[in-house]
């Protein structure tokens, strides 16, 4: 049971998760005999792959289709249509053992460190049902792992015996992340899980991650809204945008040289730390429209400052690669170079 020894694989070049066309529609019906009457295009054709030991940061505002994607490639939702493959095998073909196998590689630490933990479970029994479930060690390994697992993340042994409410978020948080970890697994999706935790206790939870990663030899998506967190841990960063990737870069590319509007308006907001400088804000018009209903051609256009409605109400941009590694959904995203 060395859940907490480090793997021989660092960041390297091959691929360990890639996200192919993925398409997630929840249907909209009515009356009584729930006729379908439309989708709701949560995820609308997303690829991406994410190497081994990098941190790939996913961002958009609320309603873009972050945590769909998330739950979506773990198969907590299931997919309409597309791939995920891990290790180069199609998570959506895997059925039974071969998909409980996967799961036990595969982990996520969810937003709300308050709904995610069963209120009835002590915390050393909420740690250990995964290993219960996926029959690792017997229960005298369970426990000695279970209490390694709170000391890896800054906790006590004798908080084991201890439930959910005498816990703080940043604590919850810290059970959660254990929890995740006590499979030993190679990949983490990470679902804004320092939203909801006071700004000091983000920076902690956020340390406490980043040295598990290099501990551990871990792969990370992180799913967040906050830029300034994703700045802090990624590696490369996807923006999303009404169930769509519109930017992928590098962390230094994406927060240094945005290509799209929309991530340029995103980055604008951030605060600067200087009350002599003021960064110049990017208003964006209007409201993101449904997902229901998208626009046609470039979904950002009727938002966006530089459409130009010949072209961008009708055409819808593909991701194309304008610098190397530097991936931009933009028809005129050269304008910025």
């Amino acid at each position: 049971m060395a859940a907490t020894e480090k793997r021989s694989s660092g960041k390297g070049n091959e691929d360990l998760v890639e996200v192919r066309n993925l398409v997630k529609y929840f249907p909209v019906t009515e009356g009584v005999l729930k006729r379908k009457v439309g989708n709701i295009r949560a995820v609308d054709d997303v690829s991406f792959a994410i190497k081994r030991g990098e941190t790939l940061g996913l961002v958009g505002e609320s309603g873009c289709g972050k945590t769909t994607v998330s739950q979506t490639m773990l198969r907590l939702t299931e997919p309409t249509s597309g791939e995920v493959l891990f290790q180069g095998e199609n998570i959506f073909d895997k059925n039974g053992r071969d998909l409980m196998e996967m799961r036990r590689k595969v982990q996520i630490v969810f937003q709300d460190p308050y709904a995610s933990l069963d209120p009835r479970l002590t915390i050393g029994a909420a740690i250990e049902e995964g290993l219960i479930i996926h029959k690792m060690g017997n229960s005298e390994e369970r426990v000695e792992t279970v209490l390694d697992m709170l000391k890896l993340v800054g906790l006590e042994e004798y908080h084991a015996g201890r439930f959910p409410h005498e816990f703080s978020g940043g604590q919850r948080q810290r059970i959660g992340i254990a929890r995740a970890l006590v499979l030993s697994p190679e990949f983490i999706i990470l679902d804004e899980p320092v939203s909801a935790l006071d700004v000091s206790i983000q920076a902690q939870v956020l340390n406490i991650l980043k040295e598990l990663q290099e501990r551990l030899k871990l792969t990370y998506m992180f799913v967040a809204h906050n830029l300034a967190v994703v700045e802090h841990i990624s590696d490369r960063v996807a923006v999303m945008y009404l169930g769509r990737l519109v930017e992928v870069t590098t962390q230094e590319e994406l927060f240094g040289r945005p290509l799209h509007p929309y991530t340029q308006a995103l980055l604008s907001a951030i605060p600067v730390p200087d009350p002599t400088r003021k960064r110049e804000r990017t208003i964006l018009a209007g409201d993101v429209p449904s997902p229901l209903n998208p626009p046609s051609g470039c979904r950002f256009h009727p938002r966006c400052p530089i459409a130009r409605l010949g072209h961008c109400s009708i055409e819808d941009p593909q991701l194309r690669e304008l610098r190397p590694g530097h991936w931009v959904a933009c028809h005129y995203a050269e304008d910025f170079l």
